[in-house]
C-alpha cells in the first residue's frame, strides 16, 4: 500500500516549489533587465563612437572621393583607431547603397546588412542585426560638409551576448539565492507544518479528509435531525432529516435562526431559551422531540446542536394505548359500580327488603337511561356519544358528575369531522375531571351553527388564571393552574381547531372550541393524522 506523505513533507515541497518560482521569476526579471541594460549602455556607446568618426574629416574625404585609394586607407586606419579606442568588434564605412569602402576586418566590396536602420533618412540608428551572428550595432550617416547631403554612412557594432551570458551577468549569485531561499522555505515549511498539525490535533490531510467525509456519510445517513448554531445565532449545519422534519430551505446554513419559518416554541428551544430534555414541539403536522447539547472549546461555548426526532407515530400510538386504557378504565368503573349495585340488591334481599330492592333497581336503571337518553338525544353521532357514555362511568367512578348543557344538538358528521370532535371533546373532558375534586361536575355542551360546531366544556373547579389563558394551549405547558394539568393535549386541540380553520379560547374553567364543519383546503388530512 502506498504510504501517503506527511504534512510536514507535504508543506516543504510546496514551499521549494514556490521557491523555485520565485527565483525563475527573480532571474527571467533580471535578464530581462541585463538585457535592456546592454542595449542602453552598449547602444550610446556605439552611438557615440559611430557619430565622431562620421564627422572625421578623413571619412567625408574618403567617401566624397571613393577613387583614392589614400583616402580609403586613412580612412580603414581611422576606423581601426576607433575599433582600439572604443573597444568595439568591427567599424565599417559605407558609401549610400550600404557598399563598404573601409573597415576594419576585412569585408571591403561587400555590401553591409543594414536591417530595420533608417540611416540612409538621415538619421542615426540603434539596433540588432544579423551578420555572421546576433550584433548590436550603431548607425550614423555621413554627411557633406558644403552639401549636407548624405554621402555615405559608419557602422560600429558589437557581438549580442548569449542568454546564458545575460543570465550571469544579471544574477551573479542566484546559487546563493536559490540556496538561502530553499533553507528559509523549508524552516518555515516546518514551523507551518507544526502549527497546523497542533491546530488539527496532529491530523494529517488524508485523515481530515477521511473524516469529512464520515461526517457527511453519518449526519445525511442517519434518521435524525442535526440542526448547529454558532455562537452568534447562525446556522452552521443542517442534514436532510432536519430540513424534512422543519420544513426549512436546504440553504439555511449561514442565516440568522430566528430568521428561519419556525413557530416560536420551535426557536426558543434551538435558541436555548427553553432548556430541558425531551423539549416536545409541534411542527404543522409532526410531533417533534428536541434536545439541545451547547458545544464547549477550551472552557468556552462556541455553539450548539440540537438533535430531533420525529415521535408523530409514536404520539398516535401512544393515544391509542390512551384510548384503551381510559376504555379499560371505563369498563372497570362500571363493572365496580355494577358490583356495588348487586351488592346493594343483595343485602336489601337478605334484609327481606323487597319492596326496597325493587325500588333501587328501577331508581338505579332511570338514572342510567336517562344520562344514555340525554346523551342520545342530544349527540346523533355515535362515536362522539359512545366517548361521553364512557366518560361518565369514569368520571362517576371519581365522584364527579357527568352532565350535558342544555340546548346541546349534534347530527351525524363526516368521519373526518368526527374524529376531530372525539380528540377535542376527549381533551377537554379529561383536562376538565383533573381540575375538579370529587364531588364536583364537568358539563359538556355541543351545538351546530350554520358553518361550525361549537363545543363549551366547563367544571367547577378554580379555573385558569387570566394572564395563563393563552399560554395554557403553549407546546409542552405543564403548569397546574387552579389544581389543573394542562399538557400537551390543549395544544393538540388547538392545533386541530385551527387547521380546519376555527379556535379555541378559555375563560375562567369555561373552554369554547370552534370547529367548522368544512376543512380549509389541504388541512384535513393533516390534522386527521395529528388527531389519529
Amino acid at each position: 500500500m502506498r504510504r501517503r506523505s506527511s504534512l510536514a513533507s507535504q508543506f516543504l515541497v510546496i514551499q521549494l516549489c514556490v521557491v523555485l518560482l520565485a527565483v525563475a521569476a527573480v532571474a527571467a526579471t533580471s535578464v530581462a533587465g541585463a538585457d535592456k541594460a546592454f542595449r542602453t549602455e552598449q547602444g550610446q556607446r556605439l552611438r557615440s563612437a559611430a557619430e565622431n568618426l562620421a564627422s572625421h574629416p578623413v571619412v567625408r574625404s574618403s567617401l566624397a572621393d571613393l577613387a583614392s585609394l589614400d583616402l580609403q586607407r586613412a580612412a580603414s586606419g581611422q576606423a581601426a583607431t576607433t575599433q582600439a579606442v572604443y573597444g568595439v568588434q568591427y567599424v565599417l564605412i559605407a558609401d549610400t547603397r550600404a557598399l563598404v569602402h573601409a573597415d576594419t576586418h576585412g569585408t571591403a566590396g561587400t555590401a553591409a546588412p543594414l536591417g530595420t536602420s533608417e540611416v540612409l533618412s538621415g538619421r542615426s540608428w540603434v539596433g540588432v542585426v544579423d551578420e555572421g551572428g546576433t550584433h548590436l550595432v550603431a548607425h550614423v550617416p555621413v554627411l557633406d560638409p558644403d552639401r549636407g547631403e548624405i554621402i555615405g554612412l559608419v557602422v560600429v557594432g558589437v557581438p549580442y551576448p548569449a542568454l546564458l551570458e545575460l543570465f550571469r551577468d544579471a544574477v551573479p549569485n542566484l546559487l546563493v539565492y536559490l540556496l538561502l531561499g530553499t533553507a528559509v522555505g523549508g524552516i518555515g515549511s516546518l514551523l507551518l507544518a507544526r502549527r497546523v498539525k497542533r491546530q488539527t490535533m496532529g491530523l494529517e490531510p488524508g485523515e481530515i479528509v477521511g473524516l469529512m467525509e464520515h461526517r457527511e456519510a453519518m449526519l445525511h445517513g442517519i434518521k435524525e435531525g442535526v440542526l448547529g448554531v454558532d455562537s452568534a445565532g447562525r446556522v452552521t449545519l443542517l442534514n436532510d432529516e432536519a430540513v424534512r422534519l422543519l420544513g426549512v430551505p436546504e440553504d439555511s446554513v449561514g442565516e440568522p435562526l430566528d430568521a428561519l419559518p419556525l413557530e416560536r416554541a420551535v426557536l426558543d428551544v434551538l435558541a436555548g431559551r427553553t432548556t430541558g430534555d425531551d423539549q416536545i414541539v409541534l411542527r404543522d403536522d409532526r410531533v417533534l422531540v428536541l434536545n439541545r447539547m451547547p458545544v464547549r472549546v477550551r472552557g468556552r461555548v462556541v455553539g450548539s446542536v440540537t438533535t430531533l426526532r420525529d415521535r408523530t407515530e409514536l404520539t398516535a400510538l401512544r393515544r391509542e394505548l390512551d384510548l384503551s386504557r381510559h376504555t379499560t378504565d371505563t369498563l372497570r368503573a362500571q363493572a365496580h359500580d355494577f358490583t356495588n349495585r348487586l351488592h346493594t340488591i343483595a343485602g336489601l334481599v337478605e334484609l327481606g327488603e323487597y319492596e326496597e330492592a325493587v325500588r333501587y333497581v328501577n331508581q338505579a336503571t332511570q338514572l342510567r337511561e336517562r344520562l344514555t337518553r340525554d346523551v342520545a338525544g342530544a349527540v346523533a353521532e355515535p362515536a362522539l356519544a359512545a366517548l361521553l357514555i364512557a366518560k361518565s362511568s369514569l368520571a362517576a367512578e371519581q365522584g364527579v358528575q357527568l352532565k350535558i348543557a342544555p340546548g346541546s344538538a349534534l347530527g351525524a358528521v363526516d368521519d373526518a369531522l368526527a374524529t376531530d370532535l372525539g380528540t377535542v371533546v376527549g381533551n377537554l373532558v379529561n383536562n376538565a375531571l383533573d381540575a375538579v375534586d370529587p364531588g364536583g361536575w364537568v358539563e359538556v355542551g355541543v351545538r351546530t351553527t350554520e358553518d361550525e360546531v361549537v363545543v363549551t366544556v366547563r367544571d367547577s373547579g378554580a379555573g385558569v388564571a387570566a394572564e395563563l389563558a393563552e399560554e395554557v394551549f403553549r407546546q409542552g405547558f405543564t403548569t397546574k393552574a387552579g389544581g389543573s394539568h394542562r399538557g400537551l393535549g390543549l395544544a393538540l386541540t388547538r392545533l386541530i381547531c385551527t387547521r380546519r380553520g376555527g379556535g379555541i379560547d378559555v375563560s375562567g374553567s369555561r373552554f369554547t372550541a370552534r370547529i367548522p364543519l368544512a376543512a380549509t383546503p389541504g388541512g384535513a388530512d393533516r390534522q386527521t393524522a395529528v388527531a389519529a
